[in-house]
């Protein structure tokens, strides 16, 4: 299962934005077990920006940082303890917008199954998994129509163990369910990529 993921995202030509907006990445940590589980954030209620929302690990783009994969495995270093050197890199997904003009790109990893993750109380309330099977069964709570920039997109919106998990956070991991696995769940481009922001 993994490996087809592996060969899917080394043949996918992800989207990439031509503007100059400030750069982020997140990234996507599945475990290693025969049913992957993904791991998943809920962010500290404390936090000026997306207080309370589910997130994969990530944020923005420090000057020293070399590049977005670098931003990546630093920012869930610092958020869940995960070491840079547990993670198998398989390859990125396109970039999408963030509402507050951030350009994100979303990276993929593999980690072992068991590793000992904690949550750093400055940005976390939690760390949770949940199964990739669970996604690939769309078993979505509802569909949000969201407006950005004039413009409504639709995306999937999933409750596991009460957590809600939606926004572009269920907007990557669908497009990661699409791409690696086949699991034509509908989701149209996004309409920043059609207007680039």
């Amino acid at each position: 299962m993994l490996e087809q993921l592996r060969e899917r995202l080394q043949q996918y030509s992800p989207y990439q934005f031509r503007s100059a907006q400030p750069q982020a990445s997140v990234l996507i940590a599945l475990t290693d077990a025969a049913d992957p589980e993904v791991i998943l954030t809920k962010r500290s209620s404390r936090l000026s920006t997306h207080r309370g929302e589910v997130a994969f690990p990530g944020g923005k783009q420090d000057p020293a940082d070399p590049d977005l994969l670098f931003t990546a495995l630093r920012e869930a270093e610092e958020e869940i303890g995960l070491s840079p050197n547990a993670v198998d890199v398989l390859g990125n997904l396109g970039q999408v917008m963030s509402k507050h003009q951030l350009q994100v790109t979303p990276w993929v990893g593999i980690v072992p199954t068991g590793l000992r993750l904690e949550a750093n109380p400055d940005e976390l309330e939690s760390i949770f998994t949940a199964p990739l099977s669970f996604f690939l069964q769309d078993h979505r709570a509802r569909t949000d129509s969201i407006r950005f920039k004039g413009l409504t997109h639709y995306v999937p919106a999933y409750e596991y163990e009460g957590h809600i998990i939606w926004g572009l956070t269920a907007y990557m991991l669908v497009e990661l369910l699409n791409v690696g696995f086949d699991a034509n769940i509908p989701m149209k481009p996004r309409p920043e990529h059609d207007s680039e922001c």
